[in-house]
């Protein structure tokens, strides 16, 4: 038997590391467990290559709980290690990797970065009090038996063990306890190991036989043991795409989100070697309007190991709305999300993400344009979030982005742009795409446009203030004013204007009537020579001022104090309107302010903006009117 100390110059060391990474001891078990799939397909590559005796066979790694005894066991078939071995890469190596990492991380508050220095293995030791390896190699070297109490002294013996493989044994702390419960070792082993490459073992399933064909109704059937595997060890990322049918991929959905039940719309299967390497499936979920809800869907894992789901600096942040999987071995496994952030691969597997998403997309979009049409309501919340994010995938997607009208048809930015443009060009020679956000609740702007020949789009996601903006700074000569904006005449200025019946005296004295009735400090009065058919009465809400509110209001837009300004509109009155005219010519001033409240309040009720106390009183006033 050997004794010593492990090469550290640094006291009481566990304590330190497991003081560090408290907030991450649970990950100790993805790290032995990574450790035994390393050393499985570590022996398989020498068998592959003829440089071992040993078959490889079907190995599988196991874990088992001895509660009594207070111990958890780790036990894998792979290369194994003889006592040299064992004193090169568990006293050595690991150790100058803690050195390493308490010197860097010593007045630091980063955690989770334990497996980048090599201490993979010592973090069994925020968890147990003391550790056993029990180990045979894949030669004929005898076996060893190492351990260690949780200070720098270890024991280092010959063992009996006789087959391959090695054994840890974690004697697990009194605050550590948990660790010894059954369905908190599944809960981890799911969590982080279900599509590890080499089957994993947990305790024993009872299995279900079909019946015999000479079985009654009334007899049970045949049941069986059989070894919990709790892992996928060929999930369909590793897989090429030619292998794998739809139904492959709606199953592998299935497994990562059992609890949804909603087909995904469609896939993206990524798979690159140069300059990086990166496999994965990303799935487009049915989406609502609500960003924030969407999140942390996306799985990341380096060589089947599960690393985190919150993908921030990873993927591009309009993207960590879809759901799937993302798996390469150049993302470091156990490194601060500023790291990850830094990288240079990093920074490089999120162009790459962005370009196959936009082609894919491009492509569906070519292929069957109808779908993609069906499609586009439930995508659309990240392909315009994408645009405004993401100047490269906004190149790309000006390509296939639709616009809807608000008669349900489709178009890209250019078909649209060629379809209004020669009526709706105003007399500065600039083309005005007119949109509404509710077709309910601008109904009747919506249809006095159609009525003057002009298409209305209809743009209603949370984000659309901020991309208009986008577009009429990336396109040329090109402004959206929403239809409830201005009077429809004003819309789009062409060269004709329109006489009023009323002369400037009576437009001077109608409006100052009209302002002091109308709350001055909600409304601004204006005057306008409109059809004579058109409403008397018109609310309408600055274009500018509308849109630098509804940016605000979703981040990115509230300059000057703009989201505490109070709502303000302006009430366009119709001098051309028989109704206004019947105002300004009623002598007795009770009647004039009945009529004047009375056409504002069917203004702002067209709008929905007469509510409580106000619509009350507005029905009640109806009511006494018609008797």
């Amino acid at each position: 038997m050997t004794t010593g100390n492990i090469n550290v110059s640094v006291e009481n060391i566990f304590p330190l590391i497991k003081k560090f990474l408290y907030s991450d001891h649970e990950i100790f078990l993805r790290e032995l467990i990574s450790n035994a799939t390393d050393a499985t397909l570590k022996l398989k590559h020498l068998a592959g290559i003829g440089e071992t005796k040993v078959e490889y066979g079907n190995p599988v790694i196991e874990v088992k709980i001895d509660k009594e005894g207070k111990k958890l066991h780790i036990l894998d078939q792979g290369i194994g290690m003889t006592a040299e071995e064992v004193q090169k890469y568990i006293n050595e190596v690991a150790f100058s990797g803690a050195e390493e990492f308490l010197e860097k991380y010593k007045d630091s508050k980063d955690t989770g970065i334990i497996g980048h220095f090599g201490l993979g293995f010592y973090s069994a030791f925020m968890v147990a009090k003391k550790v056993e390896i029990i180990t045979k190699s894949h030669t004929d070297a005898p076996a060893a038996h190492w351990t260690c109490d949780g200070s720098p002294q270890f024991t280092l013996e010959e063992a009996d063990k006789k087959e391959r493989g090695t054994e840890i044994i974690l004697h697990i702390a009194d605050d550590s306890t948990e660790f010894l419960e059954e369905n908190r070792i599944n809960e981890l082993l799911v969590k982080y190991n279900k599509f590890m490459p080499v089957p994993i073992k947990f305790g024993t399933k009872t299995e279900t036989l079909p019946k015999p064909e000479d079985a009654k109704e009334d007899d049970p059937a045949p049941t069986r043991e059989v070894d919990n595997i709790i892992n996928n060890t060929e999930p369909a990322w590793t897989k090429q795409p030619t292998d794998l049918k739809e139904e492959d991929y709606k199953n592998f959905y299935r497994e990562l989100y059992p609890m949804q039940f909603e087909e995904p719309l469609f896939h993206i299967h990524l798979n690159v070697d140069y300059p990086f390497n990166l496999t994965g499936i990303l799935y487009f979920p049915r989406l609502s309007n609500d960003i924030n809800l969407q999140k942390d869907k996306i799985q990341l894992f380096q060589n089947q190991v599960f690393v985190t789901d919150n993908v921030e600096g990873i993927v591009p942040e309009f993207l960590t709305m879809l759901r799937g999987v993302i798996d390469s071995p150049d993302i470091p496994l156990n490194v601060s999300r500023s790291y990850l952030q830094a990288d240079g691969n990093v920074k490089k597997i999120a162009n790459y993400i962005t370009r196959k998403v936009a082609d894919k997309l491009n492509s569906l979009f070519k292929d069957n344009r109808e779908d993609f049409e069906k499609k586009w309501n439930d995508i659309k919340i990240v392909i315009e979030y994408g645009m405004l994010s993401e100047e490269k995938f906004f190149e790309k997607a000006d390509k296939f982005a639709l616009y809807p009208t608000v008669d349900d048809k489709y178009y890209t930015f250019e078909e649209f742009r060629e379809k209004i443009k020669d009526n709706q060009t105003d007399k500065d020679d600039k083309l005005v795409i007119l949109y509404a956000g509710n077709k309910e609740e601008q109904h009747s702007y919506i249809e006095e446009a159609k009525a003057k020949g002009y298409e209305v789009l209809l743009l209603d996601s949370p984000i659309v203030a901020h991309l208009i903006q986008k577009l009429e700074t990336e396109k040329e000569n090109v402004s959206f004013v929403r239809v409830d904006a201005e009077p429809i005449d004003n819309l789009i200025k062409k060269d004709e204007e329109k006489i009023s019946k009323l002369s400037d005296e009576e437009k001077d004295k109608l409006k100052e009537r009209l302002t002091e009735v109308v709350p001055k400090e909600k409304y601004t009065v204006q005057l306008e020579a409109m059809d004579s058919d058109a409403a008397p009465f018109l609310i309408t809400q600055p274009e500018f001022m509308r849109r630098m509110k509804e940016m605000n209001a979703t981040g990115g837009g509230g300059m000057f104090g703009m989201s505490n300004m109070p709502e303000m509109y302006n009430l366009v009155v119709n001098t051309n309107n028989d109704l206004v005219v019947q105002i300004l010519n009623t002598k007795t001033k009770a009647k004039q302010e009945r009529l004047i409240k009375q056409s504002l309040d069917l203004a702002r009720l067209s709008q929905g903006l007469l509510k409580g106390e106000e619509l009350t009183s507005f029905v009640k006033r109806s009511f006494d009117m018609i008797k």
